[in-house]
């Protein structure tokens, strides 16, 4: 994703496009957010770490803790032996110092496991010409595999559209429960909206910290839901990432959309401080960039990743400006496969040679019967995807074959 960014950067890398709108009431059946104690007294790692990367051989460590702090990452190719230490990014000359921690490891060697440990001292008083720190804590010994990004295939799974149903994230994983993957993507709407930093862990971050994100790194791209209410402003600083990207993972260019808010810029709820028409047309100048890059051109395979899919979506203004704006690039590009969620309705879409080209696969949505797990592997030959509901039905599938 990109370069690993401070805790102000990161809240305001998507500076225009995140979005304060209306709440609605949460179901009584979904987690509940707390706010967090900031009066306590005990410093302590809330959450994490939770892993994600750009399977460039880096890889960003995150982890949030109860104060301010000075934080690191002690790694190396042994438990035993953890000899390299990283800081996150520093800015103008300041290392961070503060609770949200995004430690980038650089420059890993393809196809090794590497063992780490996540690293936080307390910043008790922070005075002009003297620092007071507290406590040392430090989390327990995790591993990771460093993905070669030349390997011959490539696995993941699809989540999409749990809209704060935690216990989801468990259920549907344990389907595929046993099977190694090189890494999950959530394509939007894990959460109804964007409340406060708790409602992120419980609803999220920490499911994640308990199933995989630890040892196996997850993508991310928001859907319309996540530009919604009072914290998706600060959203952002909780991830590496959560926009539009690229990048290449074995036989894939795979290339990830945010699609933004599905409703008018001007609709009222929004009290006119959203711009996502222009936010979405700056993606469709990059995309056109993109299909033209040598990486996406000389993939065997070139699958895009987006909330809101290019078509079959209704006639709300986002998923029509999506349509207008990527549909044709992509066809040009000759993508050979969409996976999106947003309509709550599981569905495999055949290409269609006067409209989309291509494939478009679409995630099932939050209620119970109507969740998907999907299921992608990608060869020098053919990407197969599978579709199970949450019984562990297949639902859909569809084989993508080299051209």
């Amino acid at each position: 994703m990109n370069e690993n960014l401070s805790k102000g950067n990161r809240r305001n890398f998507l500076k225009g496009g995140l979005v304060l709108g209306g709440l609605t009431l949460l179901n009584p059946e979904r987690a509940i957010s707390s706010p967090l104690n900031d009066q306590s007294e005990e410093f302590k790692i809330i959450t994490g770490p939770y892993l994600q990367t750009n399977f460039g051989n880096s890889l960003s460590i995150l982890w949030i803790t109860s104060k301010d702090s000075s934080s690191w990452v002690e790694y190396g190719l042994s438990p035993d032996q953890l000899d390299k230490k990283a800081y996150g990014k520093s800015e103008l000359g300041f290392k961070p110092a503060g609770r949200l921690n995004c430690v980038k490891l650089e420059n890993l060697k393809p196809g090794t496991s590497y063992h780490y440990k996540i690293v936080s001292k307390e910043i008790k008083d922070f005075q002009p010409y003297k620092m007071t720190y507290g406590e040392t804590i430090s989390g327990n010994t995790e591993s990771f595999l460093n993905t070669d990004p030349a390997k011959a295939e490539v696995s993941f799974l699809m989540l999409n559209d749990l809209h704060d149903r935690p216990k989801s994230i468990a259920h549907l994983l344990d389907l595929d429960k046993g099977n190694k993957r090189d890494f999950i993507f959530f394509n939007g709407d894990i959460f109804d909206y964007q409340n406060d930093e708790q409602q992120i862990i419980n609803n999220m971050l920490q499911p994640c910290v308990d199933y995989f994100a630890s040892s196996t790194p997850f993508v991310y791209v928001r859907g319309n839901h996540e530009t919604r209410g009072k914290f998706a402003r600060d959203f952002p600083a909780y991830f590496d990432h959560v926009g539009n990207t690229a990048f290449t993972l074995g036989p894939v260019r795979f290339v990830i959309l945010d699609t933004g808010e599905d409703k008018e810029d001007s609709h009222p709820v929004y009290a006119g401080i959203v711009d996502f028409d222009q936010y979405r047309e700056a993606q469709a100048v990059w995309l056109e960039k993109e299909i033209s890059r040598k990486e996406f051109k000389n993939a065997a395979f070139r699958v895009v990743m987006m909330h809101i899919p290019p078509r079959y979506s209704g006639d709300a203004h986002g998923s029509v400006h999506c349509t207008q704006l990527f549909e044709p690039i992509m066809n040009r590009g000759k993508v050979d496969l969409v996976l999106s969620g947003h309509t709550h309705r599981y569905k495999v879409h055949q290409p269609d040679k006067k409209l989309n080209n291509y494939p478009i696969i679409i995630g099932g949505g939050p209620k119970d019967g109507s969740r998907t797990l999907t299921k992608i592997k990608a060869t020098n030959k053919q990407i197969e995807v599978s579709m199970l509901d949450d019984s562990g039905k297949e639902v859909g599938s569809y084989l993508v074959v080299k051209r």
